[in-house]
C-alpha cells in the first residue's frame, strides 16, 4: 500500500502554526494555538469516517441527517501529545481515550516505554495517534506498533510537524497508517529536534523549558 501523507494547507492551518512556531509565544497562547490546530487537522483526518442516514423532528418538521457510526480511540504519546486531545475530544465526545508514555533515550534517540493504559476492552472502529512532532519516527512507530499489538485494525497519525526523516520511517515501518501534518521540515539537529519546527512542544506547552 502506498503511503499516504497529508500536508494540511489552509490559511487557518498555517496561520495557527506561524504562531506556534514563534518563540515569543507563551505557554497558555501555545496550548490554545495546539488545540486548535489539532481540531483542524482532525477534520481532515475523520473525512472517511461512516455515517448512517437518520432522520430528526426540527421546530419546522422532519429533517434528514445522518448518525457517524465509527467509534474513534484517541491515543497520545505522553506527554507532548495530551496538549491535543481535549479538541478532538470535543469534537468526538464519545470517543475512548487512550494513553502511551514514551521517551527518548538520549544517547541512542530510541524511544523508550515507560506506561501504556488502555480499556480492558476497547471497543472502535479507528485508532488517532496524536503526537506534535514526528521526528525521528521512533515513539510514532512504537506506539502503532504497540496498537497493532492490542488488535487495532485501522491507524492514522495525527501531527503538527514532522521531519522528512520521521515521515519516512514511519510510512516504511507501517505504509497502511495515514499520516495527517501541518508542515514537514526538512532538517533534524544532532539530538534528533526539527529544524526549524517549534522547540520541544512538551516544554512549551507545560512552562517547562
Amino acid at each position: 500500500m502506498e503511503p499516504q501523507v497529508h500536508v494540511l494547507t489552509h490559511p487557518l492551518v498555517q496561520h495557527k502554526l506561524t504562531l506556534m512556531r514563534d518563540q515569543r509565544t507563551d505557554p497558555k497562547k501555545f496550548r490554545e494555538l495546539l488545540r486548535e490546530i489539532a481540531v483542524l487537522i482532525a477534520y481532515e483526518a475523520t473525512a472517511d469516517l461512516a455515517v448512517g442516514a437518520t432522520s430528526v423532528m426540527s421546530p419546522m418538521g422532519s429533517a434528514a441527517g445522518y448518525d457517524l457510526k465509527e467509534h474513534v480511540g484517541l491515543v497520545p504519546i505522553l506527554r507532548a501529545g495530551l496538549g491535543m486531545v481535549e479538541g478532538v475530544w470535543n469534537m468526538m465526545p464519545n470517543s475512548e481515550v487512550w494513553h502511551i508514555g514514551l521517551r527518548r533515550d538520549e544517547r541512542t534517540l530510541e524511544p523508550v516505554q515507560y506506561y501504556s493504559r488502555r480499556p480492558v476492552s476497547p471497543v472502535v472502529d479507528v485508532c488517532f495517534v496524536l503526537d506534535p512532532m514526528l521526528a525521528t519516527g521512533g515513539s510514532a512507530v512504537a506506539a502503532v506498533d504497540i496498537l497493532k499489538g492490542w488488535g487495532a485494525e485501522r491507524i492514522k497519525f495525527l501531527g503538527v510537524i514532522a521531519a522528512a526523516e520521521g515521515v519516512k520511517r514511519l510510512t516504511n515501518a507501517h505504509p497502511d497508517v495515514p499520516i495527517f501534518l501541518a508542515a514537514i521540515d526538512e532538517q533534524l539537529n544532532e539530538a534528533g529536534l526539527i529544524i526549524p519546527g517549534l522547540g520541544d512542544a512538551g516544554d512549551r506547552q507545560f512552562g517547562t523549558g
